[in-house]
């Protein structure tokens, strides 16, 4: 049973609902209206109809033409690259049966595009990856033009996708729609032994070869990447907003429960549309009270900073405005009760065993941390989510009391006995502007660090004054440009076993950046998203080699240590895009636009307005 609600968790509730009334307002009644005006396929002619069932089978044909029984849109992000996709390939099929067995229909109503950035990690792709989240947001409404569909079903798992495909369904928020995933792979090589060999090979103490081994032991076999980065954080957020089933995140792809789970999905979005049981819209799952919830589960289990970016940019598209003040807030009331790598040495199948999501929220609710004035596809409140789903000996899915005691203390604990009294992420300020810090997998002693600074441009210029032993020092390095607006926002991964390396030969070491470094960012403290970027004014355009910095994870102050005189006599540095990257290579031409209607990064660096 929850205790009466934490008092900031109401508070900062409270000043979303009230900051956000008027836009909130305007989207709800747009959707209202949508629904009023333009009802699935009762507006559209006898020639639409046709050619939108032309190809299904002749019972399909008549359910879609009587209008009596719902129609299930299924947007997907399958392709048989990601491994976290791969899976995805005939859940359709496993749809349409589900769906025909409650005398309804569904259609692939369309794909969406779906990168992967372990791949593109350094390569000149990587300058698409946060863009690709708006491209799957179009992409996700051009599928539901066709007016239709009565519910959406949405199939995908990793970074950009889910918020875009969530950003796209907002579009429609008059409709019923749910999050389906493919799970985790098993557990591989330990993520901590890869660490390691990536820091060797930065330094060239190992081959490409042995590299290449690890990192093939550890991506094996299709399902999520099973560290705790941003693709899973997107599960953690999703379950939260109530729009995917409780406990469904972290099912393998080889599990039977996995297909009951997607089975159960169709059900609960069917008896949510129109012609359902108890028709409960997009629009009345995500809501204020919602989006804290998601917040508090992310903060609570260290999940990835991407999200300071997606989280704002899903609730703008639900008329909600969300900020990192707000989010600093619920962090230093959130505990941090999970350890899951880069947080920790445990992958998230260890997460699940030792109690998943169900240990998860149970605590939460127990400490008062989450809002139950909320809807989901399994009902009222979050008591469903504190369940943990086990298959019938029907093949169905059933949700059980879960009150067992974690099974690993090291990787999830009760919120009486915390990792931490506060969640994994601080707001960062001072003269340099505003920024985030993942403090969760930060060591204390690491997280004050007061030292010279060393710009760079790119990362590509960092490494090579790693590799030429340039930084064996005390030292942050600030690495600009690397904001939307000038390139994309690519994360910086590769900065990551070079920083890792420096700190471990016992050097104070930080990074500054207006670029990403996403769910894995590791141990060395990191300043990111820092806003306004240096191509739009911001103050780390005026930063020059030998300055000295200051960052302080817990107080959450970043300053050059300069007068404001100084500072603001100092002319901007010049943008001088990589001449390496070939700008109109590779698909990048063709995102100038969004670059530059790129908002900043404290807005969700979203082109949306």
């Amino acid at each position: 049973m929850p205790q009466t609600i934490n008092t900031t968790v109401e508070a900062v509730t409270e000043r979303i609902r009230t900051r956000s009334q008027q836009l909130r307002q305007t989207y709800l009644r747009n959707a209202q209206q949508t629904m009023a005006r333009f009802p699935p396929r009762k507006t559209l002619s006898c020639g639409n109809i046709a050619h939108a069932f032309a190809a299904c089978a002749p019972a399909d044909k008549t359910r879609i033409a009587g209008m009596q029984s719902a129609n299930l849109g299924v947007v997907t992000a399958y392709n048989d690259m990601l491994s976290a996709h791969q899976p995805l390939q005939t859940y359709p099929d496993i749809i349409k049966a589900a769906a025909a067995e409650a005398d309804c229909s569904a259609q692939v109503a369309g794909g969406v595009p779906a990168m992967c950035d372990g791949v593109t990690q350094g390569q000149p792709g990587m300058e698409l990856s946060l863009f690709s989240r708006e491209v799957i947001a179009m992409a996700t409404a051009v599928s539901l033009s066709h007016n239709v569909f009565d519910g959406i079903l949405c199939l995908g798992v990793c970074d950009k996708i889910v918020p875009g495909l969530l950003i796209g369904a907002l579009q429609f928020g008059h409709l019923p729609a749910g999050f389906i995933p493919a799970g985790p792979m098993g557990s591989g090589v330990p993520n901590k032994t890869k660490a390691e060999v990536r820091q060797r090979y930065a330094q060239g103490n190992a081959g490409r070869e042995e590299l290449l081994a690890v990192e093939s032991a550890s991506y094996h076999s299709p399902g999520t990447c099973n560290f705790y980065g941003t693709a899973n954080s997107n599960q953690v957020m999703v379950e939260m907003l109530g729009v995917q089933l409780p406990g469904a995140s972290f099912v393998n792809p080889d599990d039977p429960l996995r297909e009951a789970l997607t089975r159960e999905t169709v059900r609960r979005v069917l008896a949510a549309t129109a012609q359902g049981e108890k028709p409960m819209p997009l629009t009345e799952l995500i809501c204020e009270g919602s989006l804290v919830n998601a917040a508090v589960a992310l903060l609570a289990s260290g999940g990835s900073t991407n999200h300071t970016l997606h989280l704002v940019a899903i609730a703008r598209a639900a008329g909600i405005i969300l900020t990192w003040q707000d989010l600093d807030e619920l962090s230093r009331v959130t505990p941090l009760l999970a350890r899951v790598y880069p947080n920790g040495e445990a992958d998230v199948n260890a997460f699940q065993q030792a109690g998943g999501m169900a240990y998860l929220v149970r605590e939460l609710r127990s400490a008062g941390l989450l809002n139950e004035n909320v809807r989901s596809l399994v009902g009222e409140g979050m008591a469903m989510y504190a369940r943990k789903p086990e298959l019938t000996p029907t093949g169905g899915v059933q949700w059980v009391e879960y009150d067992a005691p974690s099974h690993r203390l090291d990787v999830l604990r009760p919120a009486t006995d915390a990792f931490s009294a506060h969640g994994g992420l601080k707001l960062i300020h001072g003269n340099l502007g505003e920024g985030v810090v993942k403090t969760s997998a930060v060591k204390p002693e690491h997280q004050h660090i007061t030292a010279p600074c060393r710009v760079f441009d790119s990362q590509d210029a960092m490494v090579a004054a790693f590799k030429a032993g340039e930084l064996q020092q005390d030292v942050i390095a600030v690495v600009r440009f690397q904001g939307p607006k000038a390139n994309g926002m690519p994360e910086l991964h590769q900065l990551t076993p070079c920083l890792g390396a420096l700190q471990d030969q016992g050097f104070k070491v930080a990074l500054v950046t207006d670029g990403r470094m996403s769910g894995a960012s590791g141990k060395v403290a990191a300043a990111i998203h820092m806003s306004p970027e240096a191509l739009d004014g911001g103050p780390l355009a005026k930063v020059r080699d030998g300055d000295v910095l200051s960052l302080d994870a817990d107080t959450g102050l970043l300053q050059v240590m300069l007068d404001d005189d100084t500072l603001a006599s100092r002319d901007n540095a010049g943008f001088i895009p990589d001449q390496n990257m070939l700008p109109d290579s590779l698909g990048r031409g063709l995102f100038a636009t969004f670059r530059q209607a790129a908002g900043a990064a404290h807005d969700g660096a979203s082109v949306f307005r």
